[in-house]
């Protein structure tokens, strides 16, 4: 494939360009135009890396499209694959939790393990679009997480792990009045309920949560798994982080643990939809702060996948970042923290992972077809 006319976005620079495809990779990428008669003219559209996510719990709205309903497992990922594809998403990490809460719901044991056959079968099968990873995102204030991660941490396809505690009195939910209203979405709880089950977490955190991330670190380490830490709030939190041998920071909620993160080179990963909708959902810092502050390295998708695109243009937009510094947040910066070197830029020798984006004054960039290895699958 040889594409010419194409506004390139290169890790460093941006430029209009030719971009040549063989087999799979990238071969050259050329300021100019190209004279060929079968070269594929892009008419200005931009031609960006495909986008690398590390922490996406999208396929829960298909595992369960309404409160109660448990759809078909290796369904939820068909459909899954094809909303981050069309997003012009080229390579996932799909979160799976672990550490059960309630036995028979979404992140139950059991559906949290056929969630992880069913990833490994449609890979197996050949029938992604896009690339896929296992992160498995621990929750170690519970009874089996540690048990759970036993089972799981020799996942074929598992390359980055997170240790968090959802306890309500801290971390992303410092307030417990924002956790009940979360937890209150799909049907109110008397107050005497309410009270029991957040005795209830307490207990479980002072019981397990010390221990279970102890022995989850522990196993990681030995494996050469990435960690991220999740919801640092405090200097405290990034110390812990910071002994623990942790390299990724997911959604600190202030403003000085992004900070401390940052300077201590743990990269900090905030939300997309944080950007997009001018700040986080649960009362914590803004994303747009912390690029303001220059601790911004990654982007997540987190909940909406179109998402992870519109924040990198916002970055440049609303934040006055280069589009080659917006895009490294999106592609080259949570490759290279994943130990993927082989992707994330317009640069030759790289996987031909492409996206081409048609943009116009007053909306949003839109994905108009995407590539993996150099095949279209959206």
């Amino acid at each position: 494939m040889l594409i010419k006319n194409a506004h390139i976005v290169t890790p460093q620079t941006t430029f209009t360009g030719v971009v040549e495809v063989r087999e799979g990779r990238i071969r050259s990428v050329e300021e100019g135009t190209t004279q060929v008669p079968d070269a594929v003219d892009w008419e200005g559209d931009h031609l960006l890396p495909g986008l690398v996510e590390l922490h996406t719990d999208n396929l829960e709205k298909h595992l369960a499209p309404r409160p109660g309903v448990l759809w078909n497992t290796h369904a939820a990922f068909a459909i899954h694959d094809a909303q981050v594809a069309a997003a012009g998403i080229t390579t996932v990490f799909d979160s799976l939790v672990i550490g059960e809460r309630d036995a028979s719901g979404l992140r139950s044991r059991r559906v949290q393990d056929e969630c992880g056959q069913a990833l490994l079968e449609t890979a197996a099968a050949g029938l992604f679009r896009a690339d896929h990873f296992l992160h498995l995102r621990c929750e170690v204030a519970t009874r089996d997480a540690a048990d759970a991660f036993v089972e799981m941490c020799d996942h074929p396809l598992l390359r980055l792990v997170s240790v968090m505690d959802h306890t309500p009195g801290q971390r992303q939910w410092h307030d417990p009045a924002l956790y009940r209203q979360y937890h209150e979405r799909n049907g109110k709880v008397s107050d005497e309920t309410w009270e029991k089950m957040l005795g209830e977490l307490k207990a479980q955190q002072a019981a397990f949560a010390g221990p279970h991330r102890r022995r989850i670190v522990e196993m990681s380490r030995a494996r050469g798994l990435p960690l991220a830490s999740h919801d640092d709030t405090s200097l405290e939190h990034v110390e812990e982080a910071v002994r623990d041998g942790v390299t990724l920071s997911e959604f600190p909620t202030t403003l000085a643990a992004a900070r401390s993160a940052h300077a201590r080179a743990i990269g900090v990963i905030m939300g997309a939809p944080n950007v997009v909708r001018g700040g986080s959902h649960s009362g914590n810092v803004a994303a747009a702060d912390l690029a303001r502050e220059g601790v911004l390295d990654i982007l997540s998708s987190d909940y909406v996948p179109p998402s992870l695109l519109q924040a990198a243009f916002a970055l440049h937009t609303d934040i006055g970042w280069s589009l080659s510094k917006a895009m490294r947040t999106v592609s080259w910066n949570p490759a290279r923290s994943a130990g993927l070197a082989d992707r994330g830029g317009i640069v030759p020798g790289l996987r031909a992972d492409l996206v081409r984006v048609t943009v116009r004054p007053g909306m949003p960039p839109v994905p108009r077809a995407t590539y993996v290895l150099g095949a279209r699958v959206a």
